[in-house]
């Protein structure tokens, strides 16, 4: 759903004005719309949830995206389920409100206290990706006497037709356990103690804008279903992550009901196979903005900069990734004349800049938003340059909530500690 709309010449987030957020809580600010991230939610939902259906189907927001708690708990009372990649995710949505049964626990290298800690709060399952994990996850589950319910990430070989950053499921990437390996691993877990076979899990990449990826992910994890049955082992549910890409800027993905509805299809064949989806930025990439301020104008006589005071440090997605957000003018009627320049920020890096080669009309003090930044926004930021992170609001109609105080240089460096004076003599 479009969540900014203008009114009189002001930009506004639901029913709240831009300006108001950056006079209350200064820039830069993450500023989210709780109505985008349920309706963007709903979409996932209303195309799985079935009452028709043998199998429960089972939507999981992938918390790396946005973990703030606010973020979380909206997600929760919808109830929504989880995918984590940390201990520390497990405990943020606990924390938030959501239940430890809609908890997908993902991720190559868990630790041991990692997955003791899953075992403990009894989280949905583990999604396993190494033959070296599975034996880890009997082992611990063995000595704490209880049951780890598994499935298996399996690496489909398939070309998500993404940046390579965030490509996941080729036979290159660290993910996954081989297609080729996948049956001989299925039949050690079979046997192994504390091990429940549960499903079969695959995550091909992220920001993908076309079908046919998902459906060759789909036939080859199908195949492996059918070879699992043969072999005596029924899965209850195939996990088909995430992935399903956003329009940052004319990108044109499927529809989320087209998406659904095609797999969907395809699984009519398997109606004891629950569909289970790990979207992420899908839910909140188009839910948030970037509010920052425009400090200075250069022009070196051969390039125009806009130096704004959100860097790169607050959102690496443009210099991690070459990402394209649009940037636009929080007030609209302004009567400066445009400029066409690199909008960078103040980290002492070359590659800190938000956009490249755009065309603004701006004036030192102007406000900005940054668009689609609700997704690998705030995740991703850092103290880089010792700048404190920036605060993050959530917009619930005309409400504004702060749902993140902005850091102090005492936040940064708590934790920190000076060692004892020595002096020459």
């Amino acid at each position: 759903m479009s969540i900014i709309k203008e009114v009189k010449g002001v930009l506004h987030l639901e029913e709240v004005a831009l300006p108001a957020v950056a006079e209350k809580f200064a820039t830069p600010c993450y500023v989210y719309s709780r109505a985008a991230i349920t309706a963007n939610w709903q979409a996932f939902s209303e195309q799985l949830f079935n009452e028709n259906s043998e199998a429960p189907h089972k939507v999981c927001f992938a918390v790396k995206a946005n973990s703030n708690l606010a973020v979380l708990q909206v997600l929760a009372e919808l109830g929504a389920g989880f995918d984590v990649v940390s201990g520390g995710e497990i405990a943020r949505v606990l924390r938030a409100g959501g239940e430890p049964a809609n908890i997908v626990f993902s991720g190559v290298a868990k630790s041991d206290a990692e997955i003791r800690y899953a075992l403990t709060q009894d989280i949905g399952q583990f999604n396993v990706e190494s033959d070296a994990e599975l034996e880890r996850i009997s082992e611990i589950a063995s000595a704490m006497n209880t049951t780890a319910r598994i499935s298996l990430r399996v690496n489909p070989d398939v070309d998500a037709k993404t940046h390579p950053y965030i490509a996941t499921g080729l036979e290159d990437n660290k993910f996954g356990i081989p297609m080729q390996n996948a049956l001989t691993t299925y039949q050690r877990a079979a046997v192994l103690p504390g091990i429940e076979i549960v499903g079969a899990d695959c995550h091909i990449g992220s920001q993908l804008t076309e079908l046919e990826p998902f459906l060759a992910a789909l036939e080859r994890m199908l195949a492996l279903v059918d070879t699992l049955e043969e072999n005596g082992i029924t899965l209850r549910h195939i996990d088909m992550g995430g992935g399903l890409g956003v329009t940052y800027t004319d990108e044109q993905p499927p529809q989320v009901a087209e998406y659904i509805q095609a797999m969907l299809k395809r699984l009519q064949d398997y109606p004891h196979l629950a569909l289970y989806l790990e979207p992420g930025r899908a839910i909140v990439a188009n839910a948030g903005v970037l509010l920052t301020r425009v400090e200075y104008l250069k022009f070196n006589g051969h390039k125009h900069f806009i130096m704004v005071d959100a860097g790169m440090n607050d959102l690496l997605r443009p210099a991690l990734y070459q990402a394209h957000h649009n940037i636009v003018n929080v007030e609209t009627n302004s009567s400066t004349a445009a400029i066409t320049g690199d909008v960078v920020g103040p980290v002492c890096e070359t590659g800190d800049f938000l956009g490249q080669n755009r065309t603004l009309k701006v004036r030192s003090g102007d406000l900005l938003a940054v668009k689609s930044a609700g997704a690998y926004g705030f995740t991703m930021s850092s103290n880089y340059n010792t700048r404190p992170k920036p605060a993050e609001v959530m917009i619930d109609g005309a409400q504004m909530h702060l749902v993140r105080a902005r850091e102090t240089l005492e936040d940064v460096w708590r934790g920190e500690t000076l060692i004892p004076s020595t002096s020459l003599k």
